[in-house]
């Protein structure tokens, strides 16, 4: 009887060390540079839904021809795949056009950083002269024409069609962009999201420094660095799009400074920098090494990294719209 009762005993402890086990292997990672997206965004559905058909809507633009999605295309990553996007105004836009996509988790807005938060850079595009509406009024006043966006207006704000809820739909829209990957999913615990060599490209991204200016919760988009911090880059022009930040501060410290963008969807976001001057991950990540990091890695190294940074891509890009969503 003694017997059966130990063997039952150790029975019953091998059980609750496996469950154990289960559990520990399930633990979110702890004290990773990089913290997962949540699982879905936060906000109010009939909003988001509103803020997604006035992102495709043309008539923010003056002669009709642009919205939102005609730059940030929510099926290429919410970029538009140009090295430089032509504005509604026809004129070339100065920097690369920066993915929508998690970006209310970015701390700055623009690659300069010249804006603060979604509803500060919203202000900044309705009222660009010369291509969108010059004023939320206007704007308000031309959509109102639409009977049936009045009438949808109406049903979700129990109002009539007003600059304010126009403003706040977007921002609502934009703020829902949020794509969890693979990785994120490694984040929280399930080790077989991701495969052995893209763990290990995780491992070299830490270990060479990428993560120095790469991490939080967007894998960047929360400070400002210096183009070519280690190493002088060549072909950065003393005018332009090139001196970044300075552009805004006119402080010779913000020369060539730029917000480090987020890598989150970055596998899907070609070409590459302010000035959409490079065509592919490989490359981008070929002269980070060279002129971030002031190191050389192997061609190995450089390839874990960057099959590291396509788990990095949202498992589902484009959220529920309205019909007529952009291609």
């Amino acid at each position: 009887m003694l017997f059966t009762l130990r063997r039952s005993l150790g029975r019953s402890l091998a059980a609750l060390a496996c469950c154990w086990a289960g559990v520990a292997a399930a633990q979110a990672l702890v004290n990773e540079p990089i913290r997962p997206l949540p699982m879905k965004a936060v906000g109010d559905p009939a909003r988001i839904a509103l803020g997604a058909r006035l992102f495709q809507d043309l008539r923010f633009s003056r002669d009709s021809t642009h919205s939102c999605a005609t730059c940030h295309q929510l099926r290429r990553g919410g970029a538009d795949g140009k090295a430089i996007s032509t504005g509604a105004d026809g004129k070339p836009a100065l920097f690369n056009t920066p993915t929508v996509y998690n970006s209310s988790f970015n701390f700055r807005q623009t690659w300069t950083g010249r804006y603060s938060g979604v509803e500060q850079l919203l202000d900044h595009v309705i009222i660009k002269p010369k291509a969108f509406a010059d004023s939320w009024d206007l704007m308000a006043e031309r959509l109102a024409k639409d009977e049936a966006l009045s009438a949808q207006f109406m049903e979700v704000y129990g109002d009539a069609l007003r600059p304010a809820y126009v403003r706040d739909a977007l921002d609502q829209f934009l703020r829902s962009l949020v794509t969890p990957s693979r990785f994120d999913r490694y984040l929280r615990g399930d080790a077989g999201a991701i495969t052995a060599e893209e763990e290990r490209g995780y491992l070299r991204f830490k270990s060479f420094g990428c993560a120095a200016c790469h991490q939080g919760i967007n894998v960047g988009g929360n400070l400002f660095q210096k183009m070519g911090a280690m190493r002088e880059m060549p072909g950065l022009e003393t005018s332009g799009a090139d001196l970044g930040r300075y552009q805004d501060t006119k402080r010779n410290i913000d020369r060539h400074v730029f917000r480090v963008p987020g890598l989150r969807n970055v596998a899907l976001t070609a070409p590459y920098f302010h000035d959409g001057s490079v065509s592919t991950l490989d490359q981008a990540v070929e002269l980070m090494f060279k002129y971030q990091l002031g190191r050389t890695a192997s061609q190995q190294d450089k390839e874990l990294i960057v099959r590291f940074l396509h788990t990095l891509s949202g498992e589902k890009l484009v959220p529920a719209v309205a019909p007529g969503a952009p291609p």
